[in-house]
């Protein structure tokens, strides 16, 4: 077998990886380890040299005006790029955070849609969104051809102080894995050979983990 792009995220087989991983339920899918959480986004190919380069967000074109999407999950990441096809995602980032900048994410999040977001009353959960510089989505996680599965991932949009802080503070290192993903999207169907970045489930603090109604794994 040809050795897989050379990249600083720790590679496994899928078929591996799908056999542990949970079937359904809301999880948070990352490459994670005691200091550090990897999370991915996608841009257009002068905002993805610009972060490579720099290690940091902010050129070719960056606004910080705007809210990013940060998914941690790279399978996921993968069919909203289109493998890196979709125009304006060409670059595929792995972004690595440190461990407590993405725990204060997940615990400054408030759910985009009421039904989701744990509040008794709609109004009570219109201020929190106010409030709140971060979003989060759970959305249908997907299979590397495409195809949904029962299992929830999560995606998270940071905005103003969150995403300052995104860039400025909690991002340790960025990676454009491009290249990977190319090499990898050839063998998007063939999951016996498919390589993808090695991800377990990522528990919270157990009060974040109540409050964004994760699933026990």
């Amino acid at each position: 077998m040809v050795p897989p792009m050379s990249t600083r995220l720790t590679l496994e087989r899928y078929a591996e990886q799908e056999a542990r991983w949970p079937r359904e339920g809301k999880h948070i899918l990352a490459q994670h380890d005691a200091d550090t959480v990897v999370v991915y986004q996608a841009y257009r190919p002068s905002i993805g040299a610009a972060a490579a380069a720099d290690g940091r967000l902010g050129g070719g074109g960056f606004s910080m005006s705007r809210m990013s999407w940060i998914k941690p999950n790279f399978l996921w990441m993968m069919f909203r790029s289109g493998w890196g096809t979709k125009p304006e995602q060409e670059v595929t980032l792995a972004i690595r955070l440190t461990r407590a900048g993405f725990e204060e994410i997940l615990a400054g999040a408030v759910a985009s849609g009421f039904g989701a977001s744990g509040y008794e009353t709609e109004p009570e959960w219109q201020q929190a969104l106010q409030r709140s510089s971060v979003r989060l989505q759970w959305d249908p996680d997907h299979g590397p051809s495409g195809n949904p599965v029962t299992r929830r991932a999560i995606q998270l949009g940071v905005r103003g102080e969150s995403l300052r802080r995104f860039v400025e503070e909690w991002t340790v290192e960025i990676e454009d894995v491009s290249a990977l993903v190319a090499e990898q999207r050839e063998l998007r169907d063939e999951r016996s050979r498919l390589l993808t970045p090695r991800e377990t489930v990522y528990a919270p603090s157990p009060a974040t983990a109540a409050r964004l109604g994760l699933d026990a794994a």
